[in-house]
């Protein structure tokens, strides 16, 4: 009994810096998330003829993109969260075939985007706000917000099923790698500063 319990103590300096890697990665999943949404709605608005005049991207600021003259606004608005899941999923698969020891990470990301967009989608139908409202506004039907929101959080929450242990959480905990920890820290602040610098 006493060999199993002890396979399971919490040394507090791991604890320390799980918590302090999740609020590192937390924030950079983020950013991320909105910087590749923002992209499809400026790829969405370059292949349909339309000009984007501005991309909010600020780590204080809720990001979106202007354009105008906008020709067809709904698939430049479907192409945001279309992209925002879409590219991340690829990158995942990316590193998971290249057989990248970071690939759970990717893997996260996937799941915070699809869920993030589906619920951005989903939730943001009833208030007909962001690109919930201007799908509504350009034709789009109700159900299909709905049905992109239902199928992107549930995907999402199947990436993430089972990655407890790989961010040092649960009775399979690993402890996290310091090259994560590193990578994530140094990518934060790369985004961070081109967001503050740039934008």
């Amino acid at each position: 009994m006493t060999e199993q319990n002890d396979q399971f103590v919490d040394r507090p300096q791991a604890s320390a810096v799980r918590l302090a890697f999740v609020g590192v990665f937390l924030p950079l999943c983020w950013l991320g998330m909105m910087v590749v949404h923002e992209g499809g709605h400026v790829v969405g608005a370059m292949l349909t003829g339309g000009r984007v005049v501005k991309v909010v991207l600020h780590p204080l600021a809720i990001s979106r993109t202007d354009v105008r003259p906008n020709p067809h606004p709904n698939v430049v608005a479907w192409c945001g969260p279309i992209a925002g899941v879409v590219v991340p999923i690829g990158l995942w698969q990316a590193t998971v075939r290249l057989r990248r020891r970071s690939a759970y990470l990717l893997r996260f990301f996937a799941g915070f985007c699809l869920v993030a967009n589906g619920l951005y989608l989903g939730v943001g139908a009833f208030d007909r706000v962001g690109d919930a409202g201007d799908l509504l506004r350009s034709g789009a039907d109700l159900w299909q917000l709905w049905a992109f929101g239902c199928v992107s959080v549930v995907a999402g929450f199947l990436c993430w099923n089972g990655q407890a242990g790989q961010f040092g959480f649960g009775p399979q905990a690993h402890d996290v790698d310091p090259r994560d920890m590193a990578g994530v820290t140094v990518a934060l602040a790369m985004l961070l500063a081109a967001e503050v610098l740039l934008m």
